[in-house]
């Protein structure tokens, strides 16, 4: 006979919430800054200043509740359930720990939403320094660290912002699962993102950094304080990537439901689970590179200091092995976004499904093979140029099947041009050019002349803003009212999306012509001759920046003031997370649902419906 283990009915009954941990962030700061002090190797204060945003960051997490679970395992108490609806209720659960996959998208979405203010705001001083040709505005060396902290917050930002919010939130509903695989390493990778951004921002109490977002040797050496906040910061970034990726990978394979197979997967969730593995083998990479620029800082080792036998291109090479996988990982949940929803407002049977998975999948192998593109005009070996130029050009070939296949879908098809699908229009136009763009580039000729200008950085923000955030948007108009219950205005949408296309147009599309007449990039002073498009260029910016507040209007009235309630499918949408109530029940089904159809059979006569909701007794789903 087998005598069940007892379980006792005490639970922690500390109070756990964001305000907790920001009480025990502050000794903590203070607790590492005195270790530090009492045992760095240098006077210089980095140990202290690093050890204290570790503790910090520790102690932030202690505080919201990461230590209950196992103190809770180790005491014998009853363990806090996976999900409990009486704490799932109210404002205050985005204020505290949840393990609920809904309410972590929702905190995702909140933070992102409040550090792309910050970072654009930002942006702004930029433009506004440039309107006249030289440094009266900014000083140069607070115009560089303005560079930095613009560039590395944007960076977390497009990191985070389509697979923190869209994929937490809704991979769960689209494979028929009831929860992530690994609740609580979920609610870690959101976590350790507020701390990250608190520890960027402290960089500007020490000067801010001089190196701009890539830490290159010896500057990175040799800077103040405020780099320790880059490293640190970026560090927990690279945390957040891990854990996200691990989970979603989990999630996707182990917890599909019965009949949902690998080809009636939806295509957005083989735009995170593509960008998830490029994460998982990418991050650590940077974690590495991190780790070692720290021991350079607080223990005078060399690694990329040339003058002790180290090698700054050491440093170039690791970090563009994150870096420019780092860039797929923005834009492949983007891809899986506007094939995600063309199909349904085209009406039409996704063209070429196979093709189109296959297309991500090549685009996140070759995404390895290309960063020492970077390090054309930094000293690579010439033998390597052509092997790195070819790669980079090669893939423009899946990314050329990406655009086809929606262009296929869209071809003879009856649109239906809602605001989620003018934003999907908008990405395919803005994405074509940078992707040109990107052809001149990746050959070392045209590279080497135009790597310093302001052409390469309107072909990065054609990419990142144009495709990016235009697919952010278009996913923000199509899933908010499934993770809100309530509709946006389509009027003001539709006013949002032609104002912000247009800024955005006219914004970057003109810095590849000062680009061309050599205006370089990460520098405030250039020819008095540019001064009238760098002008038309801030404006511009102003008017895209206004664009953006338009639609955090438009979040504020339709939620707010409006308050119309969604239904369950206003879009008459096939996929999965359309078949569940608005809004979304705790467990997400009430039984795990039998998958019977694929996501995308619109205008097959007789289809069957894409799941049979009374679901299969007993099947795994995460319940």
């Amino acid at each position: 006979m087998v005598v069940p283990e007892r379980v006792s009915e005490r639970r922690l009954s500390i109070p756990n919430n964001a305000i907790t941990g920001i009480l025990f962030a502050i000794p903590g700061y203070f607790a590492g800054v005195w270790l530090g002090t009492l045992f760095g190797l240098n006077d210089d204060q980095n140990t202290g200043v690093i050890l204290g945003y570790i503790f910090a960051t520790v102690a932030f997490l202690a505080g919201v509740g990461f230590l209950n679970y196992p103190f809770e395992r180790l005491f014998g108490w009853r363990v806090s359930p996976l999900t409990d609806p009486d704490e799932n209720r109210g404002v205050g659960r985005f204020f505290r720990l949840s393990l609920d996959h809904k309410v972590i998208g929702l905190q995702y979405l909140v933070t992102i939403l409040i550090m792309l203010l910050f970072g654009g705001i930002g942006a702004m001083m930029i433009r506004t320094s440039l309107l006249v040709p030289d440094s009266s505005i900014t000083p140069s060396g607070n115009y560089i660290s303005l560079i930095g902290l613009h560039s590395v917050m944007m960076i977390f930002i497009t990191s985070a912002v389509i697979v923190g919010p869209f994929g937490n939130y809704l991979v769960p509903l689209m494979i028929g699962a009831r929860r992530m695989a690994f609740p609580r390493l979920e609610a870690l990778s959101f976590w350790v993102v507020p701390p990250a951004a608190v520890i960027l921002a402290a960089a500007t109490f020490w000067g801010g950094f001089p190196t701009g977002w890539t830490g290159y040797p010896p500057l990175s050496e040799q800077a103040s304080q405020a780099m320790d906040s880059y490293i640190v910061g970026f560090a927990l970034i690279a945390v957040a990537l891990v854990t996200s990726a691990i989970n979603m990978l989990a999630t996707i394979i182990g917890l599909r439901a019965p009949g949902m197979t690998w080809t009636r997967l939806p295509m957005f969730v083989w735009g995170i689970f593509t960008t998830s593995i490029l994460g998982l083998l990418a991050a650590p990479v940077l974690a590495a590179a991190l780790f070692m620029l720290t021991l350079d800082r607080t223990t005078q080792t060399s690694f990329f200091l040339a003058s002790n036998g180290g090698s700054n291109y050491l440093w170039e090479n690791l970090f563009w092995f994150f870096g420019h996988p780092e860039v797929y990982i923005f834009i492949l949940p983007a891809f899986g976004i506007i094939m995600e929803i063309v199909p349904h407002f085209a009406r039409k049977p996704l063209w070429g499904y196979r093709t189109g998975v296959v297309g991500l999948f090549g685009v996140m192998l070759l995404s390895f093979f290309v960063w020492q593109h970077h390090l054309f005009v930094s000293g690579i070996a010439p033998v390597l140029r052509p092997f790195y130029m070819l790669s980079t050009e090669l893939i423009s070939i899946p990314t050329g099947i990406i655009f086809l296949v929606t262009l296929g879908t869209l071809w003879r098809a009856r649109v239906w041009f809602t605001v989620p699908m003018l934003f999907c229009m908008g990405f395919l136009f803005n994405f074509l050019i940078g992707g040109v763009s990107g052809v001149y580039l990746s050959d070392v000729p045209t590279d080497v002349t135009l790597h310093g200008s302001y052409f390469s950085m309107a072909h990065f923000h054609y990419t990142i803003m144009g495709g990016e955030i235009f697919a952010l948007m278009a996913a923000a108009y199509y899933w908010l009212p499934k993770m809100t219950g309530k509709m946006l205005s389509p009027t003001i949408g539709r006013i949002h999306f032609w104002w912000m296309f247009i800024a955005f147009n006219s914004t970057f599309f003109p810095l590849f012509i000062v680009g061309l007449l050599n205006m370089p990039r990460r520098v405030s002073s250039y020819d008095p001759a540019l001064v009238g498009l760098n002008r038309w260029v801030t404006i511009s910016a102003y008017f895209l920046f206004g664009s953006m507040v338009l639609f955090a209007a438009n979040l504020i009235y339709s939620w707010f003031f409006v308050a119309r309630p969604a239904l369950a499918n206003p879009w008459h949408a096939r996929s999965l997370e359309w078949q569940v109530p608005t809004p979304v029940p705790a467990r997400n089904f009430e039984r795990v649902p039998l998958v019977v159809a694929g996501p995308y059979d619109y205008g097959i006569p007789n289809a069957r419906p894409v799941a049979d909701l009374g679901g299969v007794v007993g099947a795994t789903g995460g319940g």
